[in-house]
Formats: C-alpha cells, sequence, structure tokens
C-alpha cells in the first residue's frame, strides 16, 4: 500500500494532458477517493500501474518527473514535521529511514556507500521492495525525483550532489534528466540514487527544533507499527516464497519461523488475523500482479498463487475484483 498523497497533482496534470483521471483510477480500480483524500491508502501496484498506463496513454514519457514537480515533502504527512525538526542531514536521513514504512511499507531510503566507489561520496538510495510489487519506471522517477526536490528545498540547494543513477534505461531524452537534476545522469544501475558529497550529511537545518522532533518521532512511535514487527509480515513473506510449491500448511510456516503452532495462531490472532487471512492475501497479490503485469497463462498463474484449478483462480478473482481474471488482464490494459 501507499499512501493517497503519492497522487498529489495527478488529477490536475492527467487533465492537462488530455486525459480523465477519474477513468484511470477506475481502470486500475483505484476509489477516486484517493484522488482527494491524501491519508487514504492505495494498493501501490494498482497505483505504479497507473502511471505507467498514463505515461503511455498519454504519450508523456516523462509523467513521474511532472508529477514530482507539484509535491514536497508534505505529502509524508506528519513525518515530515519529524524531518523538517531534525539538526542534520543526517538525522532527517536516518528518520525517513526509519518511518517511511507509515508512506508505504514497500518504499525505503538510506544512505549506502558509493557506487563508484569514492570514499568522500554516499549514495542517498530510494527503493522499492519487489518481494511486496513490481518495479514500476514511473514510478520510480516520481519518488527518486521527490526525494531530490526535498532534498534541495531542506539544503538551500543540494550542493554537493555530484550525479543521479536510475536501474532502468532512459523513458525521455537524456537531456530532460539533465534539465531536472542538474547533473549527469546514469542508466541501468543497481539502484535509484543520489550521489552526494559525505560532508553533506553534517549539514545543519535552520529549522532544527529538537522539541518539535521528539514529539513527531514519538507520535509516530505511539501511531504505527513498523511492519517488520509483525509476526504477519514473516508469515506473508514465507508464503510467498513457498505457495505454489508446497501446502500452505501451519505447522510447516510455524517451523520455518521456529515457533509453535498455538503460539503462531495466538501472535496472529493478537494482530487481527489468521494464517488464512494471510494466504487469501498472497494469492491475491501474486495472482493480480501477474495477470496485470504479464502474459502468462491463467492456468500457470493459477499454479503460482497455489490453486489447483484454474477454476479456483477465476472464483477467486471474481471474489476480489468482481470480474474475470481475461477482462481484469483486458482492463488494466486499456483493451476493455
Amino acid at each position: 500500500m501507499i499512501r493517497g498523497a503519492s497522487l498529489r497533482g495527478f488529477a490536475r496534470l492527467v487533465e492537462e494532458l488530455g486525459g480523465d483521471p477519474v477513468a484511470f483510477t477506475e481502470r486500475f480500480a483505484i476509489s477516486p477517493d484517493a484522488l482527494t483524500s491524501e491519508e487514504g491508502l492505495v494498493p501501490i501496484t494498482a497505483h505504479d500501474l497507473m502511471l505507467d498506463a498514463v505515461s503511455v496513454d498519454l504519450r508523456c514519457a516523462d509523467f513521474g518527473l511532472r508529477l514530482a514537480c507539484g509535491q514536497d515533502l508534505s505529502v509524508l504527512g506528519r513525518l515530515a514535521l519529524a524531518i523538517q525538526a531534525s539538526s542534520t542531514v543526517a538525522e532527517a536521513l536516518e528518520c525517513a529511514s526509519r518511518f517511511m514504512f507509515v508512506h508505504s511499507p514497500a518504499l525505503s531510503v538510506g544512505v549506502e556507500p558509493d557506487p563508484r566507489g569514492r570514499r568522500e561520496v554516499v549514495a542517498l538510495t530510494y527503493r522499492k521492495d519487489l518481494r511486496e510489487s513490481p518495479y514500476s519506471p514511473q514510478a520510480m522517477e516520481l519518488g527518486l525525483a521527490l526525494f531530490h526536490r526535498v532534498a534541495v528545498a531542506l539544503t538551500g540547494g543540494l550542493a554537493g550532489l555530484r550525479s543521479v543513477e536510475l536501474p532502468h534505461q532512459p523513458l525521455s531524452p537524456v537531456s530532460r534528466y539533465a534539465e531536472y537534476f542538474g547533473v549527469g545522469v546514469s542508466f541501468g544501475c543497481p539502484a535509484a540514487a543520489l550521489r552526494v558529497e559525505r560532508r553533506l550529511l553534517d549539514q545543519e537545518f535552520r529549522g532544527a527544533d529538537a522539541a518539535i522532533r521528539r514529539l513527531a518521532v514519538d507520535y509516530l512511535t505511539g501511531h504505527h507499527t513498523d511492519p517488520e514487527r509483525l509476526v504477519s509480515t514473516h508469515v506473508r513473506r514465507a508464503l510467498a516464497a513457498s505457495i505454489g510449491a508446497t501446502p500452505a500448511v501451519l505447522g510447516q510456516i510455524a517451523r520455518l519461523l521456529s515457533m509453535h503452532p498455538r503460539t503462531l495462531q495466538r501472535r496472529l490472532a493478537a494482530e487481527s488475523t489468521s494464517l488464512e487471512a494471510i494466504v487469501d492475501d498472497v494469492r491475491r497479490d501474486i495472482a493480480l500482479r501477474h495477470i496485470t503485469t504479464t502474459d502468462l497463462p491463467l492456468g500457470q498463474i493459477a499454479a503460482m498463487a497455489g490453486f489447483a484449478e484454474q477454476s479456483g483462480l477465476s472464483h477467486a478473482v471474481r471474489r476480489w475484483e468482481g470480474t474475470s481474471p481475461s477482462r481484469l488482464r483486458r482492463r488494466t490494459r486499456g483493451t476493455f
């Protein structure tokens, strides 16, 4: 999932390009309310597929970059307050890394060694967990462009930016990227990153306020649980790795997590879920992801999602989406 704030400016930009924003949300089964309610949650795969589809259908190769131009740090909600009140760039990045799951559990930012081996340079990385959702070029460009935009605003210009790296090949002319980022951009890299001089991490913020930061961090800690601390997160990952190959049996999952089956049941109940609910969610994620992003035969997708027969997949998709797998595939591709 991802907060609806990620779509700030989407409707206006789509309309400027001659498109119908509501039609796009309906096509990807996203509530139109997501265009106006920034606190709502949107399935990240549908969100990203929609960005890619808009780019193709409206012939706007730099859609992600354009969308980022209408956004700022405030899209992160209360996390933005904690970042702004931090004392240094390093502290702000630590806070963003710690609580990015509030915006989306699938996204992360971090400080890593320079991929080119320069000691005086670090990589400010922006990553998406591909176990949660497939890669999206437009969504990656939106995220990294917004990361850059926020960094410029917080540091007063991002002096020390050496270059920018993207995992995919250019969607727009390379000159468009140079125009946006103001430095050279490399493509086909291991991770999306802003390569900056290490000294930038020590830059102090004029608006630093330890009391406000402490209040903001306390709020985030008290109102949001890091998914990594949830047993259901680890059950979900275990199932995602095995559901197409072995039956989803409580005892087997419990052994993988070094836990007694009854203890696992109690821990899941305490998190208001169950193995059955997680199995259904994992099957849904695997099935819908492959239906909407690949041309794999439906029978193969059924097996990958742990269904004994294709009919099981068909019944499940109708329950989840109110339509058949084939119609869902056509709908997301705009070939109703």
